[in-house]
């Protein structure tokens, strides 16, 4: 199931550093790029992927195109080829990495883009005018544009999940935002995101072999807090300041 494309992990880097375009937006913007997002909250959500595990069978994609309602022409949670190692392909996961700093954030000219106090970035869709920076400035390919409505069924439905979201309109930017909702409905009735399936992202949830992990870095003792004490982690293009919550485990 995973998007088999010719990209080594150099290939992908260099890629996905827009050929300079991204450094140059982060740069022309220090002051949006240092923002905080408003109010307060005890939680900093990150997930930790483990390739080594991965087996590229995309039911993570699925399940995420099934549980937000999302288009089969688009994809906010891809897997593709990245690597080989001794004859077995290393595959790279890549939802919404949820930086710190972003410059999808930064260039939005109408705040359509933002932070919630969680970590999570979000996108206000009735604020959304299509221009596409967000897009472009994305140093992670992790945003879509919706070019036409997403009509009729859902091909992914009922097999890997049910919608729990709206479908978005025509000429808007669509992107992961860690199943927001299912945490929020989840902490809401006392369960715990990473540990509960129902307070989980769907992604998570639906992987067979135990590949994604989810929680709280505010938290010492989630599953992440610990796989990142345990482990040597990475993030994607670390160079560029982002400082994205998406940590890999290396195959």
């Amino acid at each position: 199931m995973a998007e088999r494309e010719p990209l080594g992990r150099r290939d992908f880097l260099k890629l996905a550093a827009g050929a300079g375009l991204v450094v140059s937006v982060m740069k022309a913007a220090p002051s949006a790029m240092a923002s905080k997002p408003a109010g307060s909250s005890p939680h900093l959500w990150a997930m930790v992927i483990d390739q080594g595990k991965c087996e590229g069978c995309g039911y993570c994609t699925l399940a995420c195109r099934a549980h937000n309602d999302v288009s089969p022409e688009i994809s906010w949670n891809r897997v593709v080829v990245s690597d080989e190692i001794n004859g077995e392909n290393v595959y790279l996961a890549r939802p919404c990495m949820q930086c710190e700093h972003a410059p999808c954030v930064s260039v939005c000219p109408v705040k359509a883009s933002y932070y919630r106090a969680d970590g999570i970035v979000m996108m206000d869709y009735d604020r959304c005018i299509g221009c596409r920076y967000c897009e472009v400035a994305c140093p992670y390919e992790a945003r879509a544009f919706n070019w036409k409505a997403f009509e009729g069924e859902n091909p992914a439905v009922p097999t890997w999940g049910t919608p729990e979201v709206e479908r978005r309109p025509r000429g808007v930017v669509e992107k992961c935002a860690f199943c927001y909702h299912r945490i929020d409905r989840g902490i809401a009735q006392g369960l715990t995101p990473g540990v509960d399936p129902e307070a989980t992202p769907a992604c998570v949830v639906a992987c067979p072999v135990g590949a994604r992990f989810f929680g709280d870095l505010n938290d010492p003792e989630s599953e992440v807090s610990k796989l990142l004490e345990s482990h040597v982690t990475y993030r994607l293009r670390e160079d560029l300041g982002t400082k994205p919550r998406v940590y890999y485990i290396q195959a």
